[in-house]
């Protein structure tokens, strides 16, 4: 059996390829798209600096991966078997409990980093229109 050579592009055109059907197929990985959006729209309205943006960044690229992962294991395991035995329930579940901890840290590091700016935000806001009556 000979294995053929791809080539750069043709390896990053698969890659986008796995992108594209984990954001077209998978429901939470679009809500998790959706909510990295959402993060880095905050971001920019609180002015967040380099090391929040890496930290953020980094956060959100895991997150998505964890569920990119997560896909793999479900599709493989529906591949290799049509009968749903406890150790096809085990590699899901293991692999849907991987995401929830990714989600859950990702929670965590968005309200630490966002969460004192926007408190700081709203306060000066609640403030201005509370004095302002």
């Amino acid at each position: 059996m000979t294995v053929r050579k791809i080539n750069r592009l043709e390896s990053f055109r698969y890659a986008f390829s796995g992108i594209w059907y984990t954001f077209k197929t998978q429901r939470n990985a679009q809500i998790h798209l959706a909510i990295a959006v959402a993060i880095f729209i905050l971001g920019f309205i609180l002015k967040l600096n380099l090391t929040e943006w890496a930290i953020l960044a980094l956060t959100a690229g895991f997150v998505i991966s964890v569920e990119m992962l997560n896909t793999v294991a479900e599709t493989a395991m529906d591949y290799a078997t049509v009968d749903f035995t406890p150790q096809v329930k085990i590699v899901k579940d293991v692999a849907a409990g991987a995401v929830l901890v990714a989600a859950i840290t990702a929670g965590f590091v968005g309200l630490l980093i966002l969460g004192p700016p926007l408190i700081q935000r709203l306060s000066s806001l609640f403030a201005t229109i509370w004095l302002s009556n």
